[in-house]
């Protein structure tokens, strides 16, 4: 089981906007970095964005930047990813789990997950659809 639960997803048409929750219970995310991926049916997991925990550094996938946001909330114990102009061809589930390195290329793999972390939760679905 994993031990972060994402949330938020849902249906939308084109141009809306989600924002998915990862959430930690049982741990604090602060110090961790943290990515987000997503999976559309028959196609590779691509990591979409990550956070680092130190300081707050961001890196996103070319095919996101500009459209959505990764962020922090260290007394909600969250990782956000607020979804802009969103787009059908970003219609996957999306997971987030820890990292041992937020790095610029996170939207390809390997990626470095933490070995604690390697077993990837349910995620949360998102549709972009007219």
């Amino acid at each position: 089981q994993s031990q972060l639960e994402e949330s938020g997803g849902g249906l939308v048409q084109p141009g809306e906007s989600l924002t998915l929750s990862c959430l930690a219970s049982e741990f604090s995310l602060n110090y961790f970095n943290i990515g987000w991926f997503r999976q559309a049916p028959g196609k590779a997991r691509e990591g979409v964005s990550c956070i680092d925990g130190s300081g707050g550094g961001t890196n996103y996938a070319d095919s996101v930047k500009g459209r959505f946001t990764i962020s922090r909330d260290t007394a909600e114990n969250t990782v956000y990813l607020q979804m802009n102009s969103l787009k059908p061809d970003d219609t996957a589930v999306y997971y987030c789990t820890a990292l041992w390195a937020c790095r610029a290329d996170i939207a390809t793999g390997p990626f470095p997950i933490l070995p604690a972390f390697e077993r990837w939760g349910q995620g949360t679905q998102v549709t972009v659809a007219s």
